[in-house]
């Protein structure tokens, strides 16, 4: 049996009593787009223009050699018919883990706007030339932080990271630009099922799930 001290008790109750009550909008199936990624991408414009910070990030969950769900926030670089365009190391724990599984899932969560959407679909490659393009956008800082860090390799300290910043730093000093890392690229993760939920006082959320059927969208209300 696990036995709590009065403090962590405390911490316990103090997380079990906090309530939040959802009033902020509803939703009205017979107003969304007919396409999830026009809904979507609209939603992501209106957080942005509340002010709400990296509104365009989501968690990706992929699932691991053990067969357990993995997430983390990355950011979404386009939304389209498509799917969700995003960039990474191919070679950290979600790059060998979407090799193995070409299936993920993507949570977007605005709680300023009480707002969620969840994605699940098929991941693929973008082409070289999609990733050189994206790759030539970014600050050159983070261009060459993508050479420096091995992601998700264990290090024995952080000095290991900043001597392979000062070794790339010097080996492109004086280049005009900085070439894509071989393994660095990025991913679509088509639209397959896509559900959004407006939270709703009481607990009694609206939910419209999306589901591609014969090549057009199909939409429901689901339960809170």
């Amino acid at each position: 049996m696990v036995s709590f001290s009065s403090s962590k008790r405390s911490l316990v109750d103090s997380i079990k009593n906090l309530r939040t009550d959802y009033t902020k909008g509803k939703l009205n199936i017979e107003e969304m787009s007919k396409s999830p990624s026009i809904q979507l991408s609209a939603w992501i414009a209106e957080a942005e223009s509340n002010g709400v910070g990296d509104s365009n990030a989501f968690c990706l969950s992929t699932l691991n050699k053990e067969g357990f769900p993995t997430g983390r926030i990355v950011l979404a670089r386009g939304v389209s018919d498509d799917g969700i365009v995003f960039y990474t190391n191919k070679s950290s724990s979600k790059g060998v883990e979407l090799l193995k599984m070409e299936k993920a899932g993507a949570t977007f969560f605005w709680s300023e706007m009480q707002r969620q959407v969840r994605v699940v679909g098929v991941v693929s490659h973008l082409s070289d030339e999609e990733s050189d393009d994206y790759f030539a956008s970014r600050p050159r800082a983070s261009q060459i932080g993508a050479w420096v860090s091995q992601q998700s390799e264990q290090m024995e300290s952080r000095q290991v990271l900043d001597s392979r910043l000062e070794e790339f730093t010097k080996k492109f000093e004086g280049s005009e630009s900085v070439p894509r890392p071989p393994h660095w690229g990025g991913y679509l993760l088509s639209l397959e099922e896509v559900e959004f939920w407006q939270g709703r006082a009481s607990r009694l959320h609206d939910r419209v799930k999306y589901s591609k059927k014969n090549g057009s969208w199909e939409t429901a209300l689901l339960q809170p």
